[in-house]
């Protein structure tokens, strides 16, 4: 575990706020579409009755194209909560003043991405970087703004091989702009990219439900860990629904254990999460170009 590198300071100046003003008449969520952009809303609408219940107020959920969308809808005031990435959460709290990450999957601390390979490669799982073996193959990442889809990826190809993944693979590196980790899983199940990375959360559970056969995309190795996903809100929520309200609405997430709730998050519980958490998360952002 990256544990020097993954725990640090706090968050950044920001220059934005919401733009619905006091008086808001509905929590508007939405999400990075890490996975098929028309099964969220169906995975949401539970969370959405939840939340209603819980905290008295009218909740919609509202589907970001893209990643980038999501934060730039976060940063327009257009949505008061998201689920980011570790990447998109720090890139959206910086351009929104007092944002806050208040919750993320209790698995989210040590998250971790798999390499896989179409089992035509003839590769096999090793503790050891796969420097040599997949330096000729085809390759992608996910969608270019994923944490674990591409930003730890690439992090951990540099830290192996010296060089970045354009420099390092033979050929064009590519990514799955939709669909996100599920597209990076089919592709390499199918053959039409050799070795991709993607999160272990999606990986599991697609293996799990059938939609993959690990004996078609066997993992060839595991990253360390690092922090991922979380919950961001505007700061100023409170001014728009009472005193109180972002403490409350931590609350609601934190001790929900419906499962059909956590669905929204593929996530089996949800616990507190600061901006603190993730600090090494934006060091390697700006280190690798994505972050000023």
């Amino acid at each position: 575990m990256l544990a020097g590198l993954f725990a640090g300071c706090g968050d950044k100046g920001k220059d934005n706020e919401t733009g619905n003003g006091k008086g808001a008449t509905a929590l508007v969520i939405t999400a990075i579409p890490d996975e098929k952009v028309s099964d969220q809303e169906v995975r949401f609408q539970a969370l959405q009755t939840y939340l209603a219940g819980q905290l008295g107020i009218r909740v919609e959920f509202s589907i970001s194209k893209d990643y980038a969308a999501a934060v730039q809808r976060f940063a327009n005031g257009e949505v008061h909560m998201a689920w980011f990435g570790g990447l998109t959460g720090v890139q959206a709290r910086d351009r929104v003043e007092g944002a806050r990450a208040i919750a993320q999957g209790a698995a989210d601390p040590q998250f971790k991405s798999y390499f896989i390979a179409n089992t035509s490669t003839g590769l096999e799982r090793s503790d050891e970087f796969p420097t040599e073996a997949i330096r000729d193959l085809t390759f992608t990442f996910g969608s270019p703004s994923s944490t674990s889809g591409r930003l730890m990826p690439e992090y951990f190809v540099r830290k192996n091989t010296g060089k970045s993944a354009a420099e390092f693979f033979s050929r064009k590196v590519q990514f799955q702009k939709s669909g996100g980790h599920v597209a990076t899983a089919e592709a390499v199940q199918a053959g039409s990219v050799q070795v991709g990375a993607l999160n272990f959360k999606t990986y599991d559970s697609m293996v799990a439900d059938g939609r993959l056969d690990p004996g078609k995309a066997p993992i060839i190795w595991v990253t360390p860990d690092y922090a991922d996903y979380n919950l961001t809100v505007h700061g100023d929520l409170d001014n728009y629904f009472g005193d109180g309200f972002i403490d409350k609405l931590q609350k609601a997430l934190v001790e929900c254990s419906d499962q059909e709730v956590l669905k929204a998050f593929n996530r089996e519980a949800l616990i507190p999460a600061s901006n603190d958490d993730f600090a090494g998360i934006e060091a390697v952002a700006k280190e690798l170009g994505l972050m000023r």
